[in-house]
């Protein structure tokens, strides 16, 4: 099952000044943003085409340009973008010979991505990466086990309105967290009815959730 309602992915931007300290630290933001989207998978494909799209920045408009990545979804496709207000510096996929020490960063963009282009705006240019992903829809969950397990149980607690067929709205999203609140009270219930401690098996399953999403991010 899938569930389009209980963590929408939003789409996020983050201005800067293109400088070269300022790519690692992209680097580990967008890393950490994949990972809570569950998208992992793709981060150091996606890191790659970070840097080489800033430093195409730094390199031909120039360091400390006002420089802006924006982070989002396109159907079911990752896109990253990387806005300059340089129009005339266009990245371009070249061929440099096999001792060359630059000209390989668009080869590098091409061959990590899935698609790439340039879009020139009136006040700004945007290089744009795209990258497929497993997501069956814009806003919903990737196919993990622990998300599929969840939304089968959460299934149960709305027979007239499936919480994978749940609107994003906000109502959509109140009413899967609420779904949720119920059901971790409800399993909790059933550990105290078969003698076990419910207080121990909540603070376990909290250290697992969080050791999880540590490996997940890293």
């Amino acid at each position: 099952m899938d569930c389009g309602a209980c963590m929408p992915i939003r789409a996020w931007d983050l201005p800067f000044l293109a400088e070269p300290e300022e790519v690692s630290a992209l680097r580990r933001l967008l890393r950490l943003h994949l990972g809570f989207w569950g998208l992992a998978e793709l981060a150091e494909a996606a890191q790659l085409c970070v840097s080489e799209l800033v430093s195409n920045v730094i390199t031909h408009v120039g360091r400390g340009t006002p420089t802006t990545l924006a982070v989002s979804m396109n159907g079911t496709c990752l896109r990253i973008e990387v806005h300059d207000p340089d129009t005339r510096a266009l990245p371009t996929l070249v061929c440099p010979p096999g001792d060359a020490e630059s000209g390989r960063g668009m080869g590098l963009v091409a061959a990590s991505s899935d698609r790439w282009g340039v879009q020139l705006l009136p006040d700004r240019k945007v290089t744009w990466v795209e990258f497929a992903t497993s997501l069956s829809a814009p806003d919903g969950h990737p196919k993990n086990v622990h998300v599929s397990r969840a939304d089968w149980v959460l299934g149960f607690y709305d027979v007239q309105q499936p919480l994978c067929r749940a609107s994003s709205s906000k109502l959509g999203a109140n009413h899967a967290e609420t779904a949720a609140v119920q059901a971790i009270s409800d399993l909790l219930h059933w550990l105290w009815a078969h003698g076990r401690d419910a207080d121990e098996a909540l603070d376990r399953a909290q250290m697992r959730f969080e050791a999880e999403m540590r490996r997940t991010v890293q």
